[in-house]
């Protein structure tokens, strides 16, 4: 049974040498390549307010280079007040051309592939509590938008700072990339990751 496998894996190898040779050969066959990876240069998270709209905090990644040798490299801390509620909303974008291309409009339309999941200093917010959910999507998160089937997306949620100070805390982001794959119970470590960031988290 063994040689008979053996002699399929290797059937299987010449066809595909075959197709590759076949193909090399015919440029105007060449199929589009489908889900191509979006560029990422820029990714601004702003903090609102709920009580107050004039007090906005903003916290901002920039990879210059796109798809080159850097990676997004974060720019700015979080600086939150103590005992205070916010709606964070997230804006990503290709900047690499002018005008720029807001990927966070095509994250919105692919809504059904892609979530946010978020960790942070354990006790930094009175809601939600505990640590986030990157390492386990079951922890408590406030989403505020879902997709067609009713599950979160990232791009809006609610936070309420603790009463205690915190100085050099993290707060930790993730985009997860899950075509054809994506449930209630998605996890951070499912599918394609687009976007990690952690930035310092201080309250005071």
């Amino acid at each position: 049974m063994r040689k008979v496998n053996h002699l399929k894996k290797y059937s299987i190898y010449a066809v595909m040498l075959g197709g590759l040779i076949f193909t090399g050969c015919s440029d105007d066959d060449t199929p589009e390549v489908e889900n191509e990876e979006e560029v990422i240069t820029d990714v601004t998270l702003v903090f609102t307010n709920d009580d107050d709209p004039s007090d906005v905090v903003t916290a901002r990644a920039e990879d210059p280079d796109g798809a080159g040798l850097q990676e997004l490299t974060i720019l700015d801390e979080i600086n939150l007040g103590l005992n205070k509620s916010y709606t964070l909303t997230l804006q990503i974008e290709n900047n690499l051309n002018s005008p720029g291309e807001d990927i966070t409009e095509e994250v919105e339309e692919e809504s059904d592939e892609h979530q946010f999941f978020f960790s942070f200093t354990d006790g930094a917010f009175a809601n939600p509590t505990g640590d986030g959910n990157i390492d386990n999507a079951a922890d408590p998160l406030n989403y505020n938008d879902e997709d067609a089937n009713g599950n979160p997306v990232g791009l809006s949620t609610a936070w309420t700072t603790a009463a205690n100070a915190l100085s050099a805390g993290s707060f930790s982001l993730k985009l997860q990339h899950l075509p054809d794959i994506k449930s209630s119970t998605s996890e951070a470590t499912d599918g394609d990751t687009d976007i990690a960031l952690t930035f310092v988290l201080n309250i005071n």
